[in-house]
């Protein structure tokens, strides 16, 4: 507030001199109103008085807003400004001199330099001594004549309209000058807010811990905040103008996506960037650049890969306890078995019906070992174009006949028309035979199995939803897992053959059962026309 007020007066005093400055040279270069003026010699010392005073101003105001009296010095340059203007009106002609226009000017000025109360001190003050003098001169006290004489009605009515345009111009400059001070007090308060909220946006981007930078419409980096520096070793004038793909080149040929990742080399270390983009918008919601994110995933992949790696190892433990496990039971019944058959005096048809107990070991043994191998290294996919609906119905066929001795099942088909995929038909048609197989072991006597397809964009279902047992939560996390089953019978390999074959073919296999006893959902997505496959 103090340098706003010291800028108006300085600026005041400069104006002050360009008005006496006028004065003089109208007076004296142009002789404009010269042979009015009442004393001569009064009217240059006024001048110079006024020459004067303002250089005293000019070397005061320094000292003045040391001591912090600049408000008070503001009133006593008006004031006195009142009085020289009331001498110029008086040296003129009084009531005749057409300078009362220099009251209004200091009516303004107070406005201006102070308070709307200000204007109404300076236009009381100029009301007052305009006033005064036109009484002085109308009783004659002071000696002024005039080439036209004046009526006591002329002077009543130049008195009154002079001190109403006075106080006229006092409320009107007094009103403008309150709304301005409102008006700029509210933009100061909302210059402040913008700042506070420019400071903080800016604090905020500076203490995120993931890398911050922005560029123009032009791409070129405009800033970058100090995780970014951290993060790529990179200072913000090494930085400044050039272009994203410059500093992470993994971008070239990439483009500015929503996410990507890739590598970048800084003083000999090798730093995994994962970055996004963002649109960078300004408050009118125009596109002003972008907005780029990343984060430093070095110690992260390294921690991914070391869980995964311990992941590995742990699933090869377990993988092994349940072929170990498997092929224990197997292996006790034929030992047990040849052991009975080593005995001589066992009768003949104990003999032959231990020896078929082995020979079922046996080939038990050999379907674990089988399924094992398929599950841990399928065959090559021979991938063709083939129609889904006739491998489909031949599974229907199939399964139909099938002999179930315990129960009956209905199995309702929907697989009319011809829809064209590509695989390998043989491998698929294992996979719908197990999901078969194992729906029709779900269901109980007078069981449905629902058998359809749902073709959408670029991905077909085929879906196997039955009404039988069901699966629990915790089945549902499992099923997929090797070796495990919920039957009596079977290797429990069966669903993790089927699994691995349908993510060979780019297709995964999702499962949905509203609970025990309340039937299950196998459905199997496939690509119509996958992009490659596991050589």
């Amino acid at each position: 507030m103090t340098d706003t007020l010291f800028k108006k007066i300085r600026l005041f005093i400069i104006i002050r001199l360009f008005v006496v400055t006028l004065l003089l040279g109208s007076f004296y270069i142009l002789k404009i109103g010269y042979d009015r003026i009442y004393n001569n010699t009064a009217f240059s010392y006024l001048i110079a008085s006024l020459y004067l005073l303002t250089i005293i101003y000019a070397l005061a105001l320094e000292w003045i807003k040391k001591a912090n009296w600049l408000t008070v010095f503001a009133y006593i340059q008006i004031i006195i400004d009142v009085i020289a203007e009331t001498l110029i009106v008086f040296l003129t002609g009084g009531i005749a001199s057409w300078f009362s226009f220099l009251y209004p000017l200091s009516i303004l000025s107070s406005t201006i330099l102070l308070t709307s109360r200000a204007c109404y001190i300076i236009a009381t003050i100029s009301s007052v001594l305009y006033g005064l003098l036109l009484i002085l001169q109308f009783y004659k006290i002071i000696p002024l004549s005039t080439d036209i004489p004046f009526t006591p009605k002329e002077y009543f009515y130049n008195t009154f309209a002079n001190i109403t345009a006075f106080y006229l111009i006092a409320f009107l400059s007094g009103y403008l000058s309150e709304r301005l001070y409102r008006t700029t007090k509210t933009l100061e308060e909302k210059e402040t807010v913008l700042s506070d909220l420019k400071v903080l946006s800016r604090d905020i981007i500076e203490s995120m811990p993931g890398g911050v930078f922005t560029t123009d419409l032009d791409r070129r980096i405009i800033t970058f905040n100090r995780s970014a520096q951290k993060i790529t070793g990179y200072k913000p004038e090494e930085v400044m103008g050039r272009r994203p793909e410059d500093i992470f080149p993994f971008l070239k040929g990439v483009g500015f996506q929503r996410r990507t990742e890739g590598e970048i080399v800084r003083n000999g270390r090798r730093i995994i960037i994962g970055i996004g983009f963002s649109k960078l918008r300004n408050s009118f919601g125009e596109e002003v650049g972008l907005i780029g994110t990343f984060q430093d995933l070095t110690e992260l992949k390294a921690m991914e890969a070391e869980i995964k790696k311990k992941e590995k190892w742990a699933l090869i433990g377990e993988l092994s306890a349940s072929v170990a496990h498997e092929l224990r039971n197997p292996l006790a019944s034929l030992k047990a078995s040849v052991e009975m058959l080593l005995n001589e005096n066992m009768p003949g048809y104990h003999a032959r019906r231990l020896a078929t107990i082995a020979l079922s070991e046996m080939e038990r043994l050999n379907n674990i070992v089988t399924d094992f191998l398929i599950y841990a290294r399928p065959p090559k996919l021979n991938s063709t174009t083939f129609d889904l609906h006739r491998v489909l119905r031949d599974v229907v066929a199939l399964l139909q006949s099938t002999e179930r001795e315990d129960k009956s099942v209905k199995i309702i088909s929907r697989l009319d028309d011809e829809l064209t995929i590509t695989g390998d038909s043989r491998q698929l048609q294992q996979v719908f035979w197990n999901l078969g197989t194992n729906a029709i072991d779900a269901v109980s006597e007078g069981g449905v199995i629902e058998i359809y397809t749902n073709k959408r964009d670029a991905t077909v279902e085929v879906v196997f939803r039955d009404n039988g047992v069901g699966l629990n939560s915790n089945d549902m996390e499992r099923i997929f897992y090797p070796f495990f089953t919920t039957k009596e019978k079977g290797t429990g390999l069966g669903l993790s053959i089927a699994q691995r074959i349908i993510e060979e073919h780019g297709g995964r296999i999702a499962v949905t059962s509203e609970g025990k006893g309340k039937g299950a959902t196998f459905t199997v997505i496939l690509p119509v026309n996958p992009p490659s496959y596991r050589a």
